[in-house]
């Protein structure tokens, strides 16, 4: 299934990254805005050359427009919703988690997925999104531990990741895979955090929920022409690594079955 899809989401749009040296490098798309969601959101989707997902992009952006920032009430941050779009830093290397029509040149051939140090790269943002041949509905609270996908919004596939070899470090690869926002089975990864829900405000890790391993970024840089982005892969042991926080994005309010909760706890 991976094959087939792989190969059909080329079309011809995509450009090769070199790895270890032994590929030919291909250029990066089109720059991405420099500010403000709304440009940055179309100049993703415009990087792709396509709808990235099944909802339109117009349709998304009004719909999460009155969420911007939307907190879960009682004056804290709130937690990370189904249908929220956001930016994910690794609070270890000050990266984002990055990705764009540029594959591999090795392992999977897939498209690659990097970490980058810029707050207003726009094809840094991720929809968070239920698991795999699940819904998870508009602005329901993700839990701790309950399994996700993350769509790039730009190109519209979800974060992946399987049994090849890193092109850097020679850990496992980490990639986007998919069409319009579907994959396969491969593409679930587990938050970890502590309490309930996953708060915008903390600290989490991403374990991939078929191999185990951790949404991690090494200390490797790719060169030109994508100079200074980082390696990100998936690492067999937690570490001080692995920690993501979410950071800009759009998020979509908690839900009535969340706030009901909450107002019962805090009787």
């Amino acid at each position: 299934m991976e094959a087939a899809a792989a190969a059909a989401g080329g079309g011809g749009r995509s450009r090769r990254v070199a790895t270890s040296g032994r590929a030919e490098r291909r250029l990066p798309l089109p720059p991405e805005a420099a500010a403000g969601m709304g440009p940055e959101v179309a100049a993703a989707a415009a990087a792709a050359g396509r709808a990235p997902l099944p909802v339109p992009i117009v349709a998304l952006v009004l719909a999460l427009s009155a969420a911007v920032n939307g907190g879960g009430g009682g004056g804290g941050p709130g937690p990370v919703t189904c249908g929220s779009v956001v930016k994910l830093l690794n609070v270890r290397h000050n990266v984002r988690l990055h990705s764009h029509d540029v594959r591999y040149g090795s392992g999977s051939g897939q498209q690659s997925v990097t970490g980058v140090a810029a707050a207003d790269d726009g094809n840094s943002y991720w929809r968070v999104r239920g698991r795999t041949a699940a819904v998870c509905e508009r602005g329901r609270p993700v839990r701790c531990g309950q399994a996700i996908r993350l769509t790039h919004l730009g190109t519209g596939r979800n974060l992946h990741s399987h049994r090849f070899a890193s092109p850097l470090s020679g850990n496992q690869e980490v990639s986007a895979f998919g069409e319009d926002g579907e994959g396969d089975y491969l593409d679930d990864w587990t938050v970890l955090c502590s309490g309930t829900y996953w708060a915008r405000n903390s600290e989490v890790r991403f374990q991939h929920t078929s191999t185990d391993v951790f949404l991690a970024v090494t200390g490797e840089q790719y060169g030109r022409p994508i100079h200074g982005q980082k390696e990100v892969h998936g690492a067999a042991a937690s570490s001080q690594h692995n920690y993501w926080k979410v950071m800009e994005g759009v998020f979509m309010q908690p839900g009535e079955v969340f706030k009901a909760e909450r107002y019962h706890a805090e009787l």
